[in-house]
C-alpha cells in the first residue's frame, strides 16, 4: 500500500561586504570617501561564490521545470486531451527536484531561508513564494485521482476508520486505552495514504487505489483475515458487524477498493492488525503520537525492515543500510531533499522517523480529527 505524498522565502541577498571593507578603510586612513561612493557600496549585494551561483542556477532551473510540467498537465486537462500513463509521476518528480534543489541552495546560501509557509514545510526546503505552485499541484492531483463513477463513499469516513481500527485492536486483546491508540494510528494512516480523501485513485500507480491505497492481492489478504476475526468482534460489537454486512451487500460488482468501509477494513487487516498487539510496547518506546503513526506508516513503505526492527529489541537504534530499502524511503519523501540527505547510505529508525517530517502536517490533522470525533463530532 502506498500513496505518494502530494503535498523559505526568496530573500535577502547577503551581507554588504564591499561596504564593510570600505568602513574598515575609513578607520585606517584619514581620506574621506565621497558620499555617493558610500551609497553605491551599500547598495551592492555580495557576489555569489561559484558553488552558490551553481546552486542558484540549479534551483531556478528546477523551479522552471516544475512550472512547465504543471502548465502542461493543466493545458491537457482543460483541453480534455488523453493524459499519459501515470500522469502524476512527472509532477511528483519535478516537485521533489525543486525542493531538493532549494535545500541544496539554502545549505550554501543560508540567507535564502525565508518565512514560514502554509504547508508547514521547513523553510530551508521550500520557498514560501512557491506556495501557488503547490496549490496547483494539489488541484491537479485532485482531478487526476478523483474517485471513479459509482465509488461508494461514507458519510462518516473518519469515524469509520477509527471504529474499525479500535474494534480490530479489541478483538486482538488490547485494553480500552491501547485499542483507542490503534484507532488513532489507523486514522493517521488514512491521512498519510490519501490525505484524508476516500475512494481516490492514484496518479502515480496503476496498482494501488482506494481509501487505503491497496493492491488487489492486499485487499484479498485483508478480507480473508477479517473473516477469521468477525466472530470475536461480533461478541462486543454487533452494530459494527451489521454495518459490515450492509457494506458487503451494497458492494455489488464494484472493485472492493472503492467502497470506503471495505477498503479501510481490508487494508488494516492485511498489513497492520497483526502488529496491534505490540502497541503497548510501541507506545512506551514512542510516547509521541506522531512517531507512533510514522512507525505504522513505515509498515506501508518498508514492511520487512520495520518488522525486523520491532523484533530486534532496539527499535530506535536498528539500522537500515540496504540500498534498495533506502531507495524505497527516498521514493516516499524520506532522505530525498538536498545533497546531504541523498548522500546518506544508512539510517537508524530514529533517524528515519525524524526524516519523515513531510508527514507531520498530515498526522497533526489526523490527531485533531481524532480528538474531534472523541468529542462527539460526526466526521
Amino acid at each position: 500500500m502506498r500513496l505518494l505524498l502530494q503535498m523559505g522565502d526568496g530573500a535577502q541577498r547577503g551581507a554588504v561586504a564591499r561596504a564593510a571593507v570600505l568602513a574598515l578603510a575609513l578607520i585606517c586612513t584619514p581620506v574621506v570617501a565621497p558620499l555617493g561612493l558610500l551609497a553605491s557600496a551599500q547598495a551592492q549585494p555580495a557576489a555569489l561564490t561559484p558553488p552558490q551561483a551553481e546552486a542558484l542556477a540549479t534551483y531556478n532551473s528546477a523551479a522552471g521545470e516544475f512550472k512547465a510540467v504543471l502548465a502542461q498537465r493543466r493545458a491537457q486537462i482543460n483541453a480534455r486531451q488523453p493524459l499519459p500513463n501515470l500522469p502524476g509521476q512527472a509532477l511528483y518528480l519535478a516537485r521533489l527536484k525543486m525542493m531538493s534543489a532549494y535545500k541544496a541552495l539554502t545549505a550554501v546560501l543560508p540567507s535564502r531561508i525565508g518565512r514560514p509557509n502554509k504547508f508547514k514545510i521547513p523553510p530551508a526546503y521550500f520557498d514560501a513564494d512557491s506556495e501557488p505552485l503547490i496549490d496547483e499541484y494539489l488541484a491537479l492531483f485532485a482531478i487526476m485521482q478523483a474517485p471513479p463513477p459509482g465509488a461508494q463513499n461514507s458519510d462518516t469516513p473518519f469515524k469509520d476508520v477509527v471504529e474499525l481500527g479500535t474494534a480490530i485492536a479489541r478483538a486482538k486483546g488490547l485494553d480500552a486505552a491501547h485499542a483507542e491508540a490503534a484507532g488513532r494510528i489507523s486514522l493517521g494512516l488514512f491521512f498519510a495514504e490519501t490525505n484524508g480523501n476516500q475512494n481516490i485513485g492514484n496518479a502515480r500507480s496503476n496498482k494501488y487505489k482506494g481509501s487505503f491505497q491497496t493492491g488487489t492481492s492486499e485487499g484479498h489478504g485483508g478480507r480473508q483475515k477479517w473473516a477469521g476475526l468477525r466472530h470475536a468482534i461480533a461478541a462486543f460489537g454487533p452494530a459494527l458487524i451489521a454495518r459490515d454486512d450492509k457494506e458487503e451487500a451494497r458492494l455489488g460488482t464494484l472493485d472492493r477498493r472503492f467502497n470506503h468501509w471495505i477498503a479501510v477494513r481490508d487494508g488494516l487487516m492485511n498489513a497492520h492488525a497483526e502488529l496491534f498487539p505490540q502497541i503497548p510496547a510501541i507506545v512506551k518506546t514512542l510516547p509521541n503520537r506522531i512517531d507512533q503513526m510514522k512507525l505504522f506508516e513505515l509498515i506501508q513503505i518498508i514492511p520487512t525492515p520495520t518488522r525486523a526492527a520491532l523484533r530486534s529489541g532496539n527499535l530506535l537504534g536498528y539500522r537500515i543500510s540496504d540500498p534498495t530499502i533506502m531507495g524505497f524511503l527516498r521514493n516516499n519523501s524520506v532522505f530525498t531533499f538536498g545533497k546531504s540527505d541523498r548522500a546518506k547510505t544508512s539510517a537508524t529508525f530514529r533517524e528515519i522517523l525524524d526524516g519523515m517530517w513531510l508527514f507531520n502536517e498530515k498526522f497533526e490533522r489526523a490527531i485533531a480529527t481524532f480528538d474531534a470525533i472523541k468529542a462527539g463530532a460526526k466526521m
